[in-house]
């Protein structure tokens, strides 16, 4: 077999999946010239509630918004330490310092990727407020021992949802077990805005409090600004931010929501094939979920197993790069990048994390993804590491 790249397009990794009816959608909300936060926002927030079953969401324009947001009304006092693991994007941390508080990292398990909760328990101080535990490539946490754990210290917990839309417990989805759930709808995410996020709490009166501190502070009549029901005058309760979604980008949002169990089957498809068609490379594939768990199959993750290949990971994305397959890192944990380990030196030890973050890839998963495409994947693969 030929080293050199046989395809004619690059794959995209992460490239959303659009049907007829986003586009039609977004022409529709130009046409209408209601293209900021008005009702087609509206609509989604209400579709997203009754997906997950959440008391009430708000629509923001990113998941990093919705983690800040969502540790802000909570009341956590500035200076308060934050738990959550360190194998996640540096988004999740970051969330943590603007919204006033101290990040601790934590190490994540080896199998599962998601956060260590003995290591979380290790962590918990009198200064300790919240744990942001994620549901790492849509994989739940193990939200039965987390929230006994947050009851028996008194702790917040906000859920960073980002890879976990379609991701269920016993049935009940992630983002409804903790006080808030933050989901994605990036780019590369199970269902897309290009940017955006929401928020699922637990109450209407707390999510009333994302939206006023997600649109400039403005008292809560201000939003009916952005519905027909006439001119409002808004006043300021406190200074907030601008996080809100728009209704161009909801416009995408309905429509991905609407197919996001359809697309879960063909994501199953694909991560199916995956298992059985790398199942003899020297890779370390994703566990199995756990019994009463769903997954939702946001990334498939696999690790070099360097016991039986000299390839490493950089090596081996260079050259599916150079064969057309594009693919992602996730993560580089967040306790090795600048900030993080110039600011926290002597966080850890991270044995799990380290082991992860040095040999991680993940490879093209999006429904867009044709049967010809993972084929060429696992060829790619096959070459790669021969």
């Amino acid at each position: 077999m030929t080293s050199e790249a046989w395809r004619e397009k690059y794959l995209i990794f992460g490239a959303p999946d659009l049907g007829r009816e986003e586009y039609e959608e977004v022409v529709a909300c130009l046409d209408s010239r209601w293209m900021g936060t008005g009702p087609r926002t509206a609509r989604l927030e209400r579709d997203f509630r009754d997906y997950i079953g959440a008391a009430a969401t708000v629509a923001l324009n990113s998941c990093t918004a919705a983690l800040q947001l969502s540790l802000q009304v909570l009341g956590i006092p500035p200076g308060s330490e934050v738990i959550t693991s360190t194998m996640t994007f540096c988004a999740t941390a970051n969330a943590i310092i603007h919204a006033g508080s101290v990040p601790v990292l934590v190490d994540c398990e080896r199998d599962s990727m998601n956060i260590d909760i003995a290591a979380v328990e290790r962590a918990i101080t009198p200064r300790t407020r919240a744990i942001v535990p994620v549901h790492f490539a849509g994989r739940p946490c193990d939200m039965k021992a987390l929230m006994a754990l947050a009851k028996k210290h008194d702790l917040f917990v906000v859920e960073d949802c980002a890879h976990a839309i379609e991701s269920t417990i016993d049935g009940q989805h992630c983002g409804t077990f903790g006080d808030v759930g933050c989901f994605s709808f990036y780019a590369t995410k199970n269902m897309t805005t290009v940017e955006g996020g929401m928020v699922t709490c637990r109450s209407q009166e707390l999510a009333d409090r994302v939206a006023i501190l997600g649109l400039h502070g403005m008292s809560k009549d201000a939003r009916k600004r952005y519905s027909d029901d006439g001119f409002v005058h808004y006043d300021v309760a406190q200074p907030g931010y601008k996080c809100n979604m728009t209704d161009l980008a909801a416009s995408l949002g309905i429509h991905q929501l609407a197919r996001v169990e359809k697309n879960l089957q063909r994501r199953q498809q694909l991560w199916d094939y995956y298992l059985r068609e790398l199942a003899d490379l020297p890779l370390i594939l994703p566990a199995p979920p756990a019994p009463g768990t769903r997954h939702a199959l946001h990334l498939f993750t696999c690790l070099v197993d360097d016991s039986r290949t000299s390839v490493t990971r950089d090596q081996l994305l260079r050259k599916l790069h150079l064969l057309k397959i594009g693919c992602g890192v996730h993560y580089r944990a967040v306790h090795v990048l600048d900030y993080y380990r110039r600011t926290y030196p002597h966080a850890g030890p991270f044995p799990h994390a380290d082991f992860i973050s040095e040999r991680t890839f993940s490879i093209p998963l999006s429904p867009a993804v044709t049967d010809e495409d993972a084929a060429d994947v696992v060829r790619a693969l096959r070459l790669s590491l021969a």
